[in-house]
């Protein structure tokens, strides 16, 4: 095993699924799967293939959809895709028609639709459009399709879970400006909710995640030699949370690093200069 093998070992550790659980708690719910046509989503998709569920698939590459449908149809889930960009008003709002039709209505969101954009704010400075679109997908989007499909939520005593980053639970870093603030906002909207929503019967779930080899850190070449999680390995974690129903996820390790953010954040400015 190679030494970059061994660390990723070392610091994402396995998950044990209860294979007899999950089933029981899937068997004829209805799951929707944001930003299901790659990374995360295809690979959560391609997960719950065995079950005896009806998977929504959400994305905007309708091709890929119909791919993943034929190929998952061959197991035991069934599939129904709707091509989206959930930025766009008139698309999201034909999915929320889309969904309140189902005769079962629904049993679990899985938010993970999102942007990444990593650049600096000098480089920002005629980018406005940066910050707009990295709140269109990673807050407002998921607000807005709560908002509607929280009375189906709540008549099956349902679950949400938010695919966010450990970013959105340290000190902010550089060049993360837009994507940084716009996940920290939905994830504190969403443990806002989360007591109100627990009174109407429906459980909130949040994975704060690390770096995951998903296209959307391809751009970035330092990311390459980096440890980083697998697709595969968070929809094994989404799957547990599935019948946990525990409020969070996040690695081991966080805790060390939450302190020592905490930490940094208390430091005074010694940069000498005066306010």
């Amino acid at each position: 095993m190679q030494r970059s093998s061994l660390l990723e070992a070392g610091l994402f550790l396995p998950t044990y699924l209860n294979k007899e659980k999950l089933r029981n708690e899937l068997h004829e719910r209805t799951i929707l799967i944001t930003g299901a046509s790659s990374g995360i989503g295809e690979a959560l998709a391609y997960f719950l293939a065995d079950q005896q569920c009806h998977l929504i698939l959400v994305a905007r590459r309708e091709e890929k959809l119909l791919a993943m449908k034929r190929e998952i149809e061959n197991k035991s889930a069934s599939v129904s895709i709707y091509r989206a960009d959930l930025r766009n008003e008139k698309e999201m709002d034909g999915l929320l028609t889309f969904v309140h039709q189902l005769p079962d209505g629904l049993d679990i969101l899985v938010s993970n639709a999102g942007l990444s954009i990593r650049r600096s704010i000098q480089d920002s400075l005629d980018r406005y459009h940066d910050f707009t679109r990295t709140m269109a997908i990673n807050y407002f989007a998921p607000v807005k399709l709560l908002l509607s499909l929280i009375p189906l939520l709540e008549k099956n005593h349902g679950q949400v879970i938010n695919v966010s980053t450990v970013n959105a639970l340290l000190a902010p870093v550089p060049y993360f400006a837009a994507y940084q603030a716009s996940k920290s906002a939905f994830d504190v909207w969403l443990r806002s909710t989360a007591p109100e929503l627990k009174k109407t019967g429906v459980s909130t779930s949040t994975l704060y995640l690390p770096l995951v080899r998903t296209p959307m850190i391809r751009p970035t070449a330092s990311y390459r030699n980096v440890p980083a999680m697998s697709p595969e390995q968070i929809a094994r974690i989404i799957s547990k949370l599935m019948y946990t129903k525990r409020k969070n996820y996040q690695p081991w390790w966080l805790i060390f690093w939450r302190l020592a953010s905490v930490f940094l954040r208390s430091l005074p400015d010694l940069s000498g200069k005066r306010s």
